[in-house]
């Protein structure tokens, strides 16, 4: 067989398939690099399926325990100088698989935006909060973050039974764990960090077009160089959070 042929084949057959043996003592080059690069996405695989099922520990716990509508709760956006805090609020069917899923700041903008696809078309249920500049700079950004999540809470159209939420802690009627670094620990809050995360920074690419002269569809609000450099040329915006330096300094 040629070695695009063997190629073909070996898509379609198990990884325990004697067919893989015999091919192992085929001495063409070709056909070692193929069957170690082979090798290599399997590895990946099992890695990728071993990491996912230390995500689920929480979720699986909590399955024992009789609850089966558990929603991951993040925010994203408490840090920036402009726009709004979000959270979001995500509920999982309890066979959901999506195979390299983490905290949404590890992942590539590419690979944010296709998570973020998948978990919309195969969650249970999406909830979403925002509290914008002006109340932030009201009621401050760690109140703002626990409204936004109460919010995304309340959005959700699946009541939850229990909540895993992201190092906060929140006043709600059902009963939960507040899990610091939990969008690395647990798949509902990596969900909902991805949620938040792509539900943010789509609208700042927004507001790039509304002011632009920010940078704000490459910093999403946070204080960067081109950031500074568009507050000191063209001043403050409405959506700029009045209580947070050095903004508050330029008023």
């Amino acid at each position: 067989m040629t070695i695009k042929e063997i190629k073909e084949i070996i898509k379609s057959v198990p990884a325990q398939d004697p067919i893989l043996e015999d091919l192992k003592k085929d001495e063409r080059i070709g056909v070692q690099k193929l069957l170690q690069q082979i090798e290599r996405e399997r590895m990946k695989r099992v890695m990728e399926k071993k990491e996912f099922e230390v995500l689920t520990q929480y979720e699986r716990e909590l399955r024992q325990q009789g609850f089966t509508l558990i929603a991951g709760i993040d925010e994203v956006g408490r840090g920036p100088l402009a726009g709004p805090v979000v959270a979001a609020a995500v509920i999982l069917p309890h066979d959901f698989y999506l195979a390299g899923l983490n905290d949404s700041k590890k992942i590539t903008e590419a690979r944010r935006e296709d998570f973020y696809e998948y978990i919309r078309e195969h969650a249970t249920s999406i909830g979403v909060g925002m509290v914008h500049a002006d109340e932030i700079d009201s009621i401050n950004i760690y109140e703002a973050t626990k409204k936004a999540m109460n919010e995304a809470i309340v959005s959700l159209h699946v009541q939850p039974e229990y909540l895993l939420i992201d190092a906060m802690k929140i006043q709600s009627p059902f009963p939960s764990h507040s899990i610091i670094k939990g969008d690395a620990k647990s798949i509902s809050i990596a969900a909902a960090s991805i949620i938040a995360k792509v539900t943010r920074d789509r609208l700042m690419k927004d507001y790039a077009r509304s002011y632009p002269g920010y940078a704000f569809e490459k910093n999403a609000g946070y204080g960067t160089k081109d950031h500074l450099l568009g507050l000191e040329k063209l001043g403050v915006t409405p959506i700029h959070r009045k209580s947070f330096a050095p903004v508050k300094e330029m008023l």
